[in-house]
């Protein structure tokens, strides 16, 4: 094999049917861009036919009109570097499913607060500045919501509390 690069010889060249699949792949790249949210799509650099493409397609209704889209954003797509456009796909994901993780645990929290008196010792180890008055007044409101059956004001004033004061480094329960 080296006898024949070094005498000029260009390697074998790409199979067709691998070449369907590398086009398979750039068109279902295309289609996951239609399945995030418009503003996360403007915030990726995308070739302006390419975004004028992906506008079109969200306003197609009709399924097999919808296909030729995707089929005719998938050629656009062979047309630029797909990489960029990967990593920020996996960036806008990574980002939503960290979101709902942190939303998460953000829940657990208050559903522990509401369950458990032992936990407010907890919750204000993770969160000492919190007023503990406040929550705890919060946590008792929320308790009789949930006795009488009535609208969750106090169980989503809690929620919010727990999410100010904690934050974005929402630590497990």
């Amino acid at each position: 094999m080296q006898d024949d690069l070094a005498e000029g010889n260009a390697p074998e060249p790409i199979s067709k049917s691998q070449h369907k699949r590398d086009m398979a792949a750039l068109r279902d790249l295309g289609a996951s861009l239609l399945e995030l949210p418009q503003a996360q799509v403007e915030a990726i650099a995308l070739p302006e036919k390419l975004a004028a493409a992906l506008r079109e397609a969200r306003r197609i209704t009709s399924h097999e009109a919808r296909r030729r889209q995707v089929q005719y954003i998938g050629r656009l797509m062979r047309e630029t570097d797909p990489e960029p456009i990967r990593a920020a796909l996996a960036a806008a994901t990574g980002r939503s499913a960290m979101a709902r993780a942190q939303q998460r645990q953000l829940e657990l929290w208050r559903e522990r607060l509401i369950r458990d008196d032992a936990a407010l010792t907890e919750f204000a180890a993770a969160a000492p500045a919190a007023d503990l008055q406040v929550l705890r007044s919060l946590i008792r409101n929320a308790r009789r919501e949930i006795a009488g059956a009535r609208p969750p004001r106090s169980q989503r004033e809690l929620f919010r509390l727990v999410r100010d004061l904690l934050g974005a480094t929402a630590e497990a329960p």
